[in-house]
């Protein structure tokens, strides 16, 4: 693996408050979207070019706001779109390895997550 890029995001919304639907439409909600504006101002805090078409791992270490219990597996699909979104990648499919790591408590909770390219 080579080049890489670190993020410090805040803590997603659910699945359930980032995504809605209508009808047979689904859209990103106010949470998701956002979520998606912090992505893209971190991303371009970095000044990271992106990795364009390359294959990807992605490492993410899961700060919680609180004790309460959750599933980590909730957190990827949220964060995924986001980077995607903010031009880290150009798709998620890109993605050949993903792993995500509980970290500890963090006031208000957040996400460092590195991405590489293989």
């Amino acid at each position: 693996m080579s080049e890489s890029l670190l993020l410090n995001l805040p803590w997603p919304p659910t699945v359930n408050h980032y995504w809605g639907q209508r009808g047979k439409s689904r859209f990103v909600k106010r949470e998701g979207l956002l979520f998606r504006v912090a992505v893209l101002a971190e991303f371009r805090r970095v000044r990271h070019r992106g990795f364009g078409l390359s294959r990807l791992r992605v490492d993410i270490v899961a700060c919680p706001p609180d004790k309460r219990r959750r599933d980590l597996d909730n957190l990827g699909k949220a964060v995924c779109d986001a980077m995607g979104h903010a031009g880290a990648y150009a798709d998620d499919s890109q993605i050949d390895d993903f792993r995500i790591h509980r970290g500890p408590l963090k006031k208000g909770g957040g996400l460092i997550v590195e991405l590489w390219e293989m």
